[in-house]
């Protein structure tokens, strides 16, 4: 499976967090076209991108989280409130 021959989109589903801690630079996104462990670990390494209104925020896939596809980021600054729920796209 080529994972860049089509533009692949992904939902933000939540921050990484912790028991008392919420951590807003990773988020855990599930992808549409993802539903494996294995597919999950393909997308390891590729960067993923974030559009706001006013910024844009990139991301890199540095692991996965659980055993059905749903992948983590982590990005250079926090991502805002607002982007959970919203819409990312794996840009390489």
């Amino acid at each position: 499976m080529n994972v860049l021959s089509q533009p692949v989109y992904g939902r933000i589903v939540n921050y990484r967090i912790g028991i008392r801690t919420q951590f807003s630079r990773e988020c855990l996104i599930q992808f549409a076209t993802v539903d494996s462990i294995a597919q999950a670990g393909q997308l390891i390494g590729h960067k993923v991108a974030w559009k706001g209104e006013n910024k844009q925020l990139t991301g890199k896939i540095v692991g996965f989280h659980g055993k059905n596809g749903v992948v983590r980021v982590k990005f250079k600054k926090g991502v805002p409130g607002q982007a959970l729920g919203a819409i990312v796209e794996l840009v390489g």
